[in-house]
């Protein structure tokens, strides 16, 4: 069997791995791999493709890790509007119970509801910026 061909059979795996695990990083690998393939395909000896797949997959590799790095952080799912539609809403608060509490109707049903940490509960229109469980944490407009 060819060297290259054992080099794309590896790639191959690896990016069925991937597919299997959802582990992104073995795309990277795999893309050194392809490399090393190239290299063979080339003609180059074993340690050049090794020394090619080393740079190509390792680079990717860091690479990808620096850019995820600098990415802005991901909301918990409680706070993401991307996962939870109800974030930015606004709801209408008439009154606060005195444990800093309300009940207000939002989508046809009666909610409950807490203002952010360290603002003041008061009557008036509020945008919802969290939601846990059935509780909306809001902070006023």
């Amino acid at each position: 069997m060819a060297e290259s061909t054992v080099w794309w059979l590896l790639a191959g795996a690896a990016v069925a791995v991937e597919l299997a695990t959802g582990t992104f990083y073995l795309l990277m690998v795999a893309s050194g791999l392809a490399a090393g393939a190239l290299a063979a395909h080339l003609g180059a000896q074993v340690p050049a493709q090794l020394v090619a797949a080393a740079i190509v997959g390792g680079g990717a590799v860091a690479a990808w890790h620096l850019l995820r790095d600098r990415r802005t952080p991901v909301l918990p799912a409680a706070a993401n509007p991307d996962v939870n539609l109800d974030i930015g809403e606004p709801v209408m608060v008439d009154a606060w119970k005195p444990d800093g509490t309300a009940q207000v109707r939002y989508r046809g049903a009666w909610w409950t509801v807490a203002p952010m940490p360290g603002t003041t509960p008061v009557p008036g229109l509020h945008r919802v910026r969290e939601v846990i469980g059935s509780r909306l944490i809001v902070d006023k407009l």
